[in-house]
């Protein structure tokens, strides 16, 4: 790819908030494996780690809670965060524009209503299990990102317009859609979908990330490795193909893979929005638009929100637990409208 065109990546002042961010990160999970129901201690992540290492009073019991309840939750908060984030900058890169997300378009709410479709048949059809959930969300999520692109398309540009709107009635048809399957659903599958459609990290072990993290680290790894093809496609289509981008077949790498980590997320986690819209805005500041620069970060800072809005989650009701997507929908719902306001006026100028 040409240098002339994107710059050379000669400043190191990305470098202070990567490893800003990855200092926050290990300090968030210390956290997230220190506290809980059980108990808090810090020192309990080291007793994990090295059993033998000082005579403390922590027992079999809360070692066992370490390592069966919060140290899979905590990789599912890394997984999900990163895919999220990750997810949107590549949606936003693709669109070219900053309001671009996969949960405002519709994507999330796909991926939920094959999920749910799942959840609901499975006590009512023997030939319906829990393995299915991920590939479920993965086709549901893959199906409405094909549909929303082909309707905001227009002579090779997406219309930001068409995009929202088209996203908004998909996000309505889905709930609906949802509405049915919960009339409809026995008791404990009800309860099940309800607490599911907030989002929840809460059901994390495991054997239940058997399904969903392989089509999360795919995704992830490949769209990183396709960042720079990616950062050219930012420069416009005609841009990217005299660079050597072939447009086309790009496009729909990316709408695959990005149907591919949400439907993944959206299977282990459930519907948890506006992470990828907030988190691509605050790397963006931070360290430009250079997708080169801003999808690592995108990714550090997708597990930051993640792991700090489960702790506020497991924190502001113990010992009961609040569901995370509305964490995260507190937060990120005024940053949208925010940013609305932002444009508008930019517009208008």
């Amino acid at each position: 790819m040409s240098n002339i065109t994107l710059p050379i990546l000669n400043s190191k002042q990305h470098l202070k908030w990567y490893w800003l961010s990855i200092f926050l990160l290990l300090s968030l999970a210390w956290l997230s494996l220190s506290s809980g129901p059980v108990g808090w201690d810090w020192k309990m992540p080291i007793v994990w780690l090295l059993p033998n290492s000082m005579t403390t009073d922590i027992n079999d019991l809360h070692i066992s809670v370490v390592s069966q309840i919060r140290l899979p939750r905590l990789m599912l908060a890394i997984l999900v965060g990163s895919v999220l984030a990750c997810s949107g900058a590549a949606t936003q890169a693709l669109c070219r524009n900053p309001l671009a997300d996969p949960s405002l378009m519709g994507v999330t709410g796909g991926a939920a209503v094959a999920a749910i479709a799942v959840i609901a048949l499975a006590p009512k059809a023997s030939f319906i299990n829990e393995a299915m959930v991920a590939p479920a969300a993965f086709i549901g999520a893959l199906t409405i990102t094909s549909v929303i692109y082909r309707l905001a398309n227009h002579q090779g540009q997406v219309q930001i317009t068409t995009l929202l709107l088209a996203g908004v009635a998909i996000n309505a048809i889905a709930m609906a859609i949802i509405g049915l399957f919960s009339f409809f659903a026995d008791d404990s599958s009800l309860r099940l979908m309800t607490y599911w459609q907030m989002g929840s990290l809460g059901g994390a072990s495991w054997s239940a990330m058997t399904y969903g993290a392989p089509l999360i680290i795919i995704s992830t790894i490949t769209l990183l490795l396709k960042k720079r093809q990616i950062n050219a496609l930012m420069l416009g289509e005609r841009d990217a193909r005299h660079l050597g981008v072939n447009v086309k077949r790009l496009k729909t790498e990316v709408v695959f893979l990005v149907a591919l980590g949400v439907g993944g997320a959206v299977a282990m986690a459930g519907m948890i929005g506006f992470v990828g819209l907030v988190v691509p805005h605050i790397a963006r500041l931070l360290v430009g638009p250079d997708l080169r620069k801003m999808l690592p970060l995108s990714m550090l800072l997708g597990c930051l929100l993640m792991l700090l809005a489960d702790w506020i989650a497991r924190l502001i009701v113990a010992p009961s637990e609040l569901p995370i997507g509305i964490v995260t929908a507190l937060f990120g719902a005024p940053f949208f409208i925010y940013q609305l306001i932002k444009q508008k006026r930019g517009a208008h100028a």
